[in-house]
């Protein structure tokens, strides 16, 4: 059986390959600490991301209720447009799908929905160890807030 041919595009994911480690701090507090591995799928058709808590982590309890974690999550191209989607899914039984792009030195996840907006903008380092970025909501995709911010360190 013959193995699918990846686009070159697919190559703008590539800064997302390894494990990482991953915090998520919310007004400089440490909430949560992951270890997140980026993985082709299908010969590189596709990009998968596993998340979950260290075993050695521990979380304010307030922030435990929420946790989503486990994390899955599958990239694909759609070439006709140029762009990519993510189809998420975690511990909690949340189910979304984003657009994501990589580029120019940076990460953008969005996700517009009904009274519950998404984003998060994250600035790869120059040396492609580090992604130092937040993550927004909204009601209606005008008025952003605040909701934590992410720095993952590149593991291998």
């Amino acid at each position: 059986m013959r193995q699918a041919a990846t686009h070159p595009e697919l190559q703008r994911l590539e800064p997302l390959v390894g494990e990482w480690l991953m915090d998520a701090s919310i007004d400089g507090r440490l909430v949560a600490r992951a270890r997140t591995t980026f993985a082709w799928l299908a010969g590189g058709a596709f990009l998968h991301q596993h998340a979950d808590l260290e075993p050695d982590a521990s979380m304010p309890s307030e922030w435990l209720d929420n946790a989503p974690f486990p994390v899955e999550s599958v990239i694909g191209l759609d070439d006709a447009a140029g762009t990519f989607t993510m189809l998420y899914a975690d511990g909690r039984g949340v189910s979304r799908v984003y657009e994501t792009d990589v580029q120019d030195g940076m990460l953008t996840i969005r996700r517009a929905a009904p009274a519950f907006h998404q984003r998060f903008a994250g600035t790869i380092g120059a040396d492609g160890r580090t992604i130092t970025g937040r993550w927004e909501g909204s009601g209606d995709g005008e008025t952003w807030t605040y909701d934590f911010d992410v720095t993952y360190r590149k593991v291998t």
